[in-house]
């Protein structure tokens, strides 16, 4: 099995600081109460942690069969917060329109 967990470990750090922006402007700008936008993004910060921290133990863990299962994973909670973070772009780009 080729392994993705470097790529998931670099995607869902940078993604997760974009998410961090994200919820910092909306509580500096007041804007989170208007709509679920905060919601979408909250739930894509938590997975993108776990999804790091999983990747992570795949890469630091010797077992074979552990770290596959740790890096499916985090692979999951990757595409979860993805679709977290497609909905928070929909949700912005209908109050922007």
């Amino acid at each position: 099995m080729k392994k993705t967990a470097p790529h998931i470990l670099n995607a869902s750090t940078n993604l997760l600081g974009f998410c961090l922006v994200i919820i910092t402007s909306l509580k500096i700008t007041k804007f989170s109460h208007h709509s679920y936008l905060d919601e979408f993004t909250v739930a894509a910060i938590f997975c993108l942690t776990l999804s790091c921290t999983l990747s992570f133990l795949a890469l630091r863990t010797e077992k074979e069969k552990l770290a596959n299962k740790l890096e499916n994973v985090a692979d999951i909670l990757f595409f979860a917060a993805l679709l977290c973070i497609s909905l928070a772009v929909c949700i912005v780009s209908i109050d922007v329109v």
